[in-house]
């Protein structure tokens, strides 16, 4: 019995690993998303992602046989809006005018307005050390924008950090639905995403864009996009949070960047300032300052109980 591992410590090593995987995963997908829009315009691009991720997620909850009733309605679809519409076209348009490590870091501010929502939504307030992850947070966003040169990156710096705003008011309202209902993550995926494809492909169909270039390597991209990134990347990450705490498993939001930025330096060549630099690191060390804050409150949670 000596050499057994304890069920316990099998979910985290599995955890860990599963984190290890999607960082990767979902880290090298700002490239392929970027490489994409050479060939489908975005408004087109992001029904296409939400759509086929939605199709994709369906057959995942056949196959794993979980729940597929729709709970909820009008929080989902609120959480639609936000969490898929707004954040994926977003996200789509920041990608389209600026560079794909640049945008993956100021999207993944996330936790930071996540935080400031949920003191007003959730009355969960901002104490002590987290106001220095706020600060930090906010002083490298400056230092990436550059207000003081008003460059043309203004306009994806500003639909990247707006991005991450619509992602965490998405996260808020999921939190908000998951203290009233216990519902299922994934079929809630399945469910925010087809729904929120819905005004996009309105807006897609409406809007002036050139055709689709149906070409084998945009299929291929399509294809990682979909059932890699959104339904097995989802389906992994909704069992990760099953097994681990939410501050462990939000360790992800610092490896994910961190591989975009190494990807699209190596595939597509960007390159930063020094001032991008310096934003970069004074984000990625207040979001670390966060995870740690968690970490301690976690604890202080389980001793008390």
């Amino acid at each position: 019995m000596s050499g057994s591992i304890a069920p316990a410590s099998k979910a985290r090593i599995w955890a860990v690993l599963g984190i290890v995987v999607l960082s990767l995963l979902w880290g090298y997908t700002w490239v392929l998303a970027k490489q994409a829009l050479s060939f489908a315009p975005p408004f087109t691009l992001t029904f296409i992602r939400v759509f086929g991720g939605a199709i994709a997620l369906f057959i995942a909850l056949k196959i794993l046989r979980q729940p597929l009733k729709l709970e909820v309605p009008r929080a989902v679809v609120l959480i639609s809006l936000c969490q898929v519409a707004g954040f994926m076209l977003l996200q789509t348009f920041s990608l389209k005018f600026g560079a794909a490590g640049k945008t993956a870091v100021l999207v993944y501010t996330m936790p930071i307005w996540t935080l400031l929502l949920a003191w007003p939504m959730l009355g969960e307030r901002v104490r002590g050390a987290q106001w220095l992850a706020v600060i930090g947070i906010l002083a490298g966003l400056i230092l990436i924008i550059e207000p003081w040169h008003l460059q043309a990156d203004w306009l994806s710096n500003s639909l990247g950090i707006g991005a991450a705003v619509c992602w965490a008011m998405g996260t808020v309202l999921v939190k908000q639905l998951r203290v009233q209902s216990r519902v299922n993550l994934l079929s809630l995926t399945a469910w925010t995403n087809l729904i929120g494809s819905v005004p996009v492909g309105l807006i897609a169909a409406f809007a002036d864009e050139p055709p689709v270039m149906w070409t084998s390597d945009f299929i291929g991209i399509m294809l990682v996009l979909t059932l890699i990134s959104t339904a097995f990347c989802w389906w992994l990450w909704t069992s990760i949070l099953d097994r681990v705490p939410a501050w462990e498993a939000s360790l992800l939001v610092l490896g994910t960047p961190v591989i975009a930025i190494i990807s699209s330096r190596v595939i597509l060549h960007e390159g930063f300032s020094e001032y991008e630099i310096a934003g970069i690191l004074l984000i990625g060390a207040g979001l670390l300052l966060l995870s740690f804050v968690s970490w301690l409150l976690e604890r202080r949670l389980t001793a008390r109980n």
